[in-house]
Parts: C-alpha cells; sequence; structure tokens
C-alpha cells in the first residue's frame, strides 16, 4: 500500500513538474510594454528531423500572419523566420528567444510570448483559432511600436 502511495504522489509531482511553464502563461493586456521596440519578432525553432505538424505549424504561421498583417509584414514590421535549432549559427537567437526545443515564439523589444502549444494545437485543425491565438498577442504589441 506505501509503494502506491509514493507512486501516486511521484507521479503527480512529475506531471505538475512537466506541466508547469511559466512563459506560456504570459498575459498579453493593455499594459503591454515593449520598451522602444519597432518591430515583432516571430519566430518557430525547430530540428533538422521534422514531422508534418511542425511543417505545419511553420506553414500555418507564416500563412496567418501574411493574412492578418500584410502591411506590416511587407514593411517588415512584422517578421517571420523559420529557425534550426541544430545549425550553430542559430545558437545565439535560441539563447535570446529562451528556445531550447521546437517552440513557436513572438518576441518584442523585452516581450516574450511562446505559442507552441497553440500552434500544435490549432494550426492544422483549426487554424481560425490559431489565428485568433496570434492576433490576441501581437495586436496589443502593434499599437506599442505605433
Amino acid at each position: 500500500m506505501k509503494k502506491v502511495i509514493w507512486i501516486s504522489i511521484i507521479v503527480v509531482a512529475l506531471a505538475a513538474f512537466l506541466a508547469f511553464r511559466p512563459d506560456s502563461k504570459v498575459d498579453v493586456s493593455s499594459d503591454v510594454t515593449v520598451n522602444g521596440a519597432d518591430k515583432i519578432e516571430v519566430y518557430y525553432f525547430h530540428f533538422t528531423r521534422r514531422c508534418v505538424t511542425c511543417i505545419a505549424v511553420e506553414n500555418k504561421t507564416k500563412e496567418a500572419i501574411v493574412a492578418l498583417y500584410p502591411d506590416e509584414y511587407s514593411k517588415g514590421t512584422i517578421t517571420f523566420a523559420s529557425v534550426n535549432l541544430e545549425d550553430e549559427k542559430s545558437k545565439p537567437l535560441a539563447e535570446k528567444a529562451k528556445a531550447t526545443g521546437q517552440a513557436l515564439v513572438i518576441m518584442s523589444g523585452d516581450f516574450r510570448k511562446d505559442l507552441t502549444a497553440e500552434g500544435f494545437m490549432y494550426a492544422n485543425n483549426n487554424f481560425e483559432k490559431f489565428k485568433t491565438e496570434i492576433k490576441k498577442t501581437i495586436d496589443p504589441l502593434i499599437q506599442e511600436i505605433k
């Protein structure tokens, strides 16, 4: 009986540890401060070997940004880049974005939001919801940099 209790405690503790991702809970509200940033950078970090979903997250992210912000994208106010984490040249950028694995990150100045979970949940199955999540993050940032 004691073994079952200890195993249950370990499983719950491990699940809580793995579920805790402080960056994914950043609230974007009207008081977002980007500290003088003049653009919004969207990065999709990935490894060389990629699954169909990984490729879809990249493609759908770019598609959403171009559809939602065509003027800002063409002017370079909003940028999108796909970054291979296995390329040595990408290490400084990955560190700056705090990307240790596959990640979809939106940054502007000191602001950083991780939308990886949303990307993997919605990019393929609910593109409109995915665009909404991107829009909720980027709209307040656009207001700050204008």
